[in-house]
């Protein structure tokens, strides 16, 4: 990707960043502590959550393909010892904001895929990649492979804010505002790791969109949603943002409501810090099902929200990252490799003519068109990966980037070379045509991986896919261009819910079996970034959902007013009448004896069951700012031993004391959150709120143990030896315990962080 800042470039020399690799380390450092049980399991669990290192199922042991797994996930304890996890392989989430990629960055991809997973790179919802059955003793490696080429893992699950989406049309669109692309980094760059938003209760989604009419942003379904508007002021031309929040799909999905028609560039980041500064204070934190932004807006109400949003807006502290991030915007911009052409003349190719027909979209650069590759499941081999790296880089400037609905796009390919284009994608087992159409089907992993997954939403996918292929010949185009999404169960990661007709699993009993199904969803709108949600109207058993999926399109075909899309066929007919055309699909279920494949689920031939459905790990467990400072503080202060033990006897009493600040931040920001990373600002609240208050005063040790950080503050810079580093190690850890104390005491009196911060 070629672009005027050398901040937009990938790594490409293969060194990491300062601050990437130390937390890296951290994270490495981590692990060793959890396998010898010296951290908690809760707080191990949402430290890797929040690294992109998640929790798998395995299904008993089979895929739905039927290969063979190991029945393991990664908190599962296994018989090597107090608190191992060594025997867990998971999935690691790979953040790609906005969907940007270069070759280098596949090929990382590729290698990984290859040496740690199953040998499936996976595209997902949110434009991101996933790699299965990583074993977590490998994740530092992973992510230092990537961080060399300019990605990270950080915050890609967990209570935190996730990757930042944007349409992969962004800056060659026809009908975009302007080029969303440049923000959409600027806000990613800008949360990534930021104080500010490490305190949520659940996961924080923010996307892009260049347009309106659109699905590409689904902006509509976002924590926070940007759409790109303009307008003339003085004779001058004003970029700006349509600006929604609180939207999610979820069980109960929520439209985004609107906080600003038009939302200065200017104020996108400091607007965007604020709210998450809101969220992170008043969001709920015990109650996980009523933990995202939506209930908040739901409670308050939106004039009320955007009252403390602005409130807190003021009080902000000038960062002079706000504009920094912005700086250049319009001058960075991808160009081609070839010059712009002509398509080629091709006649008696019908698979180059249906790839043609849905996997070509014009550019507003005249001359040039953006070339999707459709993945069936979002899945990619190494081969593959490598084999588009190569395409990539023979026909654009490295201009690929992943979609919402699990495929890749290739940016600025000259017309003329659209042809050689298809036969090496083809070639490479990646030329399929449908993309965007009904073949095009959305899923989440269901059972296959997902702990949470109630029915096969891949093996359906599969079946559904497989038969709708061999009828796409003769389709009508009314057919052909409708959207199918499906989610092995009722949370929408497979987006069921904005679908023209989306299913989600479920369970019911038949003759005294558990059977798969689906129920049936209709209503929902893709267009108009996800403009509204469907609703269930019947489950119906796995096994006819095929049935079913072909008595609604017949249904549409028959009934259909002239040019009446799907969505206004729903409302005009009504979902009450479309149901009794699937009504006697939920009736007449065969004995078990008599047809057993019933009662068992896509792609797997073992009776269905439910029984190892388990907990998932979207958000993880809500763990406090408080648990997580001290448990980072407790890191700390184990690394200075080990500083000591090589030797480092000057970065042993350093670390020391850098410990107990943070343990001395973690009691400060209970009672006062705005507290400043800077260390004399923490050891002047502290004595402040703690010390001269007596809080920190136990019936030990008294003032004792405060008094440590005092000391140790007024010395920093002072040279230690061997001696002097034991003392601050040793002192450092009585502190830390001292603060625990203080905080367990608070507590049992009532004063708990809830009551303190609100």
């Amino acid at each position: 990707m070629k672009v005027s800042s050398a901040r937009w470039k990938s790594r490409l020399d293969g060194t990491i960043p300062d601050q990437l690799a130390q937390e890296i380390d951290a994270f490495e450092l981590e692990i060793e502590l959890r396998l010898q049980d010296k951290v908690d399991e809760k707080i191990f669990a949402e430290t890797r959550l929040r690294r992109g290192a998640y929790g798998q199922r395995y299904d008993n042991g089979q895929r739905f393909d039927g290969t063979e797994t190991r029945q393991l996930a990664y908190p599962e304890k296994s018989s090597k010892g107090p608190g191992t996890i060594w025997d867990a392989p998971g999935m690691l989430r790979i953040k790609i904001p906005y969907g940007g990629m270069n070759p280098e960055q596949l090929e990382v991809l590729a290698d990984l895929a290859e040496e740690y997973s199953d040998g499936i790179a996976h595209v997902t919802t949110r434009q991101d990649f996933q790699l299965h059955f990583i074993h977590i003793e490998d994740t530092p490696t992973l992510m230092r492979r990537l961080a060399a080429v300019g990605i990270t893992t950080r915050e890609a699950c967990g209570n935190s804010v996730r990757n930042v989406t944007a349409c992969p049309f962004a800056g060659v669109c026809t009908d975009q505002a302007f080029d969303v692309t440049p923000y959409a980094h600027a806000l990613a760059m800008f949360l990534l790791g930021h104080p500010d938003a490490q305190n949520f209760g659940r996961k924080f989604k923010p996307t892009f969109s260049g347009c309106a009419q659109h699905s590409c942003g689904l902006t509509a379904m976002h924590d926070l949603g940007y759409t790109a508007v303009t307008r003339v002021v003085d004779g001058e031309e004003q970029r700006g943002f349509r600006f929604v929040v609180g939207g999610g799909l979820g069980a109960v999905p929520d439209q985004a409501k609107l906080f600003d028609e038009f939302l200065p560039p200017e104020e996108m980041l400091p607007i965007a810090q604020a709210i998450a500064r809101v969220f992170g204070r008043h969001g709920e934190k015990k109650n996980r099902s009523r933990a995202r932004m939506k209930f908040l807006i739901r409670n308050w109400g939106m004039e009320k929200f955007k009252e403390e949003v602005l409130k807190e807006r003021q009080s902000l502290p000038d960062d002079p990252r706000w504009t920094e991030y912005l700086d250049g915007v319009a001058d960075d911009v991808e160009t081609p490799l070839k010059p712009a052409g002509d398509f080629p003349t091709v006649t008696g190719n019908e698979a180059y003519d249906r790839w043609f027909s849905t996997n070509l979209r014009e550019q507003r650069q005249e001359g040039y068109v953006t070339v999707s590759v459709a993945l069936p499941l979002g899945d990619l081999t190494p081969d593959q990966l490598r084999a588009l790296a190569d395409i990539v880089r023979r026909f654009t400037n490295g201009t690929v980037r992943t979609t919402v609905e699990q495929n890749m796009v290739i940016r600025w390919v000259s017309k003329s070379d659209v042809f050689d284009l298809f036969e090496a994608l083809t070639g490479a087992g990646i030329g399929e045509p449908g993309a965007g159409n009904i073949l095009d089907i959305v899923t989440c992993p269901g059972t296959d991986t997902c702990k949470l997954g109630i029915s096969s939403s891949r093996g359906l996918t599969a079946e559904l896919r497989s038969r709708l292929a061999k009828k796409s010949f003769e389709m009508d185009e009314a057919i052909s261009n409708l959207h199918i999404k499906v989610s092995g169960c009722f949370n929408s990661c497979g987006q069921h819910h904005v679908s023209d007709i989306g299913f989600y699993g479920v369970n019911r009993i038949v003759n005294g079996y558990q059977v798969p199904h689906f129920q049936v969803v209709l209503g929902g709108q893709w267009e108009e970034n996800g403009g509204s949600y469907g609703l269930p109207i019947v489950a119906i058993a796995s096994k006819r959902i095929p049935e079913a999926l072909d008595r609604i399109t017949d249904y549409y075909l028959r009934m259909r007013q002239k040019n009446e899309r799907f969505t206004q066929f729903v409302t005009r007919v009504g979902k009450g009448q479309i149901r009794q055309v699937l009504d006697d699909l939920t009736k007449n279920r065969p004995d078990h004896d008599d047809d057993p494949s019933f009662y068992s689920d896509w792609g797997d031939p073992r009776e269905y069951s439910t029984g190892d459905v388990g907990i998932g790990e979207c958000a993880g467990e809500v763990v406090s700012a408080y648990q997580f400072a001290m448990t980072d503080a407790e890191r700390m202060v184990f690394e200075a031993q080990l500083f000591l033990d090589a030797g480092n006897v000057q970065g042993a009493g350093t670390e020391a004391y850098r410990a107990m600040v943070r343990a001395a931040k973690a009691l400060v920001q209970i009672k006062y959150d705005d507290v400043a990373d800077d260390a004399d600002e923490v050891v002047e609240e502290f004595r402040d709120r703690y010390y001269d208050t007596k809080l920190i005063f136990d019936p030990f040790a008294g003032g004792k143990f405060a008094n440590y950080l005092f000391a140790a503050h007024s010395k920093v810079g002072a040279t230690f030896t061997s001696d002097t580093a034991r003392h601050a190690i040793e002192e450092g850890q009585l502190f830390i315990e001292a603060v625990h104390g203080c905080y367990n005491r608070m507590r049992t009196a009532g004063l708990s962080e809830s009551t303190e911060m609100s």
